[in-house]
């Protein structure tokens, strides 16, 4: 404790306080405390302590708010991680739950928890910065529908990877992905007046700024009518083209049956000659527990 700390505490507690109980506040320490405990991350069953307190009575009754404080989150965060690992042992495992956390502090105890715990990646970038955690993101939905039209796309040129020319010539990858669109729609029978323009352009965009990268979210309006078929005609161009694409995320509705779906339609792009859709991602994110 000091002074402010003291004064504030002279200010709420009964006139009658002993003022030399203020006193000891102000020459109070851990000195005489010893603190053991399990190393970070261990295994720890029921009724073994996490951690032991020895000192003087006054002192670790004044830690006992702050160390529970400290471990009740972590440890929760952690068991259902490790939860997670061992019901998906070879499964990337990805955090990306900061803005559904309790508060900035709870954010990065999850990110840096759930790593402990076994997952692998986190798209919380301070938490990588702090911690060395390893980073991921994809684009968000926010994201994909702040685009109307395919003349928001920037830039439209793309470099031809695929040629092996130490300067190739760019190409335009919306014509490319408008032609490649109507066959992926031919091929599925999917109406293509049901695309979202919008939507395509969010793709576009992405796949010129990272085409090495692709890996688009599906589900902005409607991943059968739309989503999957956007990503199709993009990912497709990105391959004619020498980049590779990555994969889809879900983020909405039946998680299972939607990738099942997912999955289906990439098999039939092989239609394409496109070898890239044999290996394709299929990223599922919200309201995922260890039982689904």
């Amino acid at each position: 404790f000091v002074g402010p700390d003291v004064e504030f505490l002279r200010s709420v507690m009964p006139p009658t306080t002993d003022p030399a109980f203020f006193q000891f506040l102000l020459q109070l320490d851990a000195s005489r405390v010893t603190l053991r405990s399990v190393p970070e991350g261990s295994v720890v069953f029921a009724r073994v302590p996490l951690m032991e307190v020895e000192g003087p009575l006054a002192v670790v009754q004044l830690v006992e708010t702050s160390l529970l404080c400290l471990v009740n989150y972590a440890s929760l965060v952690c068991s259902n991680a490790a939860r997670f690992r061992m019901a998906a042992p070879k499964r990337k495992l990805l955090e990306m739950g900061l803005r559904r956390a309790q508060g900035p502090d709870g954010g990065l105890t999850a990110s840096r928890y759930t790593y402990i715990g076994g997952f692998d990646l986190t798209s919380n970038v301070q938490a990588g910065f702090l911690f060395g955690i390893p980073v991921t993101g994809t684009m968000a939905h926010s994201y994909v529908t702040s685009f109307t039209s395919l003349e928001e796309v920037w830039p439209q040129l793309i470099p031809d990877a695929g040629g092996g020319q130490r300067d190739p010539e760019p190409v335009d990858l919306i014509s490319l992905t408008k032609g490649l669109l109507t066959r992926v729609c031919e091929l599925l029978g999917a109406e293509a007046g049901r695309v979202h323009e919008g939507e395509l352009a969010a793709f576009l965009s992405y796949a010129a700024a990272y085409p090495h990268n692709f890996l688009s979210v599906i589900d902005s309006y409607s991943v059968g009518c739309s989503g999957l078929l956007n990503f199709c005609a993009v990912a497709l161009a990105l391959c004619e083209l020498g980049y590779r694409p990555v994969g889809v995320r879900l983020d909405s509705g039946d998680l299972c049956s939607l990738s099942v779906d997912v999955r289906r339609v990439f098999r039939r792009c092989s239609h394409f000659s496109a070898p890239a859709f044999d290996s394709l991602i299929i990223v599922g994110t919200n309201n995922i527990s260890e039982k689904s």
